[in-house]
């Protein structure tokens, strides 16, 4: 026992060590963080797996047999594909962004963890109208990612000194408890501003129109007047300044592009694709 305890300890000062010396440094969004995107990836990819297995009953994955289940990730994929084409994505080659799709249809969400992995609500999906709206949507959680808002959240929520057990593979109650709480894990409003912000400059680069976000979030706002708050609007608060922020940068940029027909025909396939 004494010697396991000494083995831990002087592997939570290594990582430790490690994490505050890489936290020297400006990362590549010129931020000074303590953990180093090795950190996030790793983190991300425990967290990630927990997630897997807190919505496994739920979960549809990529690998499913049935052809209307891959037909939508392929479509899915293809918008993320193509916010990933912008260069205004600092980590775009070193975390591996995937989506995963959450079978539930009353639930209005979507998420993201350190490193790029990415959930989505098939309720959320439901309720919009077009892959513009959707991409929107992905962008902002994208930028949660890319701007390592889901890590310094995650700090803040748990402490520095849980995450750091976590990746030495201790902990696991308080794992279980990061991937049960993702979902609605809060971000400061600078954050979310810039996340706006960042979704837009993403779709700029893209055949969409790149106030997506904007339409979305008038979509939750419309829902929560109906007496029925989206989860969504608990973490990511949609008001009309947020809203006039979007539209007001997507005008400044020029990158408010007409909706193509396609982009509306496509998506009531995806709808059709996760209907079960």
């Amino acid at each position: 026992m004494k010697r396991l305890f000494s083995f831990n300890f002087i592997a939570s000062l290594c990582v430790a060590s490690a994490l505050l010396f890489s936290g020297c440094a400006k990362d590549k969004n010129g931020e000074r963080i303590i953990f180093s995107i090795e950190d996030d990836i790793a983190l991300g990819n425990q967290v990630a797996a927990q997630t897997d297995s807190i919505y496994q009953d739920k979960l549809l994955l990529p690998t499913d047999s049935r052809q209307n289940v891959k037909d939508a990730y392929a479509q899915i994929n293809g918008i993320v594909q193509k916010i990933l084409s912008s260069d205004k994505i600092s980590y775009r080659q070193e975390f591996n962004y995937n989506v995963k799709i959450i079978k539930d249809d009353n639930t209005l969400n979507a998420f993201a963890t350190p490193g790029g992995h990415i959930y989505v609500f098939t309720g959320l999906i439901k309720k919009l109208d077009n892959e513009d709206q959707l991409a929107g949507v992905l962008g902002h959680e994208i930028a949660h990612a890319d701007r390592r808002h889901t890590s310094k959240a995650l700090e803040r929520e748990y402490g520095l000194s849980v995450l750091l057990s976590i990746l030495l593979g201790e902990n696991q109650n308080q794992l279980v408890q990061i991937g049960a709480g993702l979902a609605t894990l809060k971000f400061g409003r600078d954050a979310e501003t810039e996340a706006d912000s960042y979704s837009v400059e993403y779709l700029g680069d893209t055949h969409y129109t790149c106030d997506g976000a904007a339409e979305f979030f008038k979509k939750m706002q419309q829902e929560e007047q109906a007496g029925k708050p989206p989860v969504f609007l608990s973490t990511h608060p949609g008001d009309e300044q947020r809203i006039k922020a979007i539209t007001d940068k997507a005008t400044a940029d020029n990158c408010i592009k007409p909706v193509a027909p396609a982009s509306e025909t496509n998506y009531q396939t995806l709808i059709r694709n996760l209907t079960f």
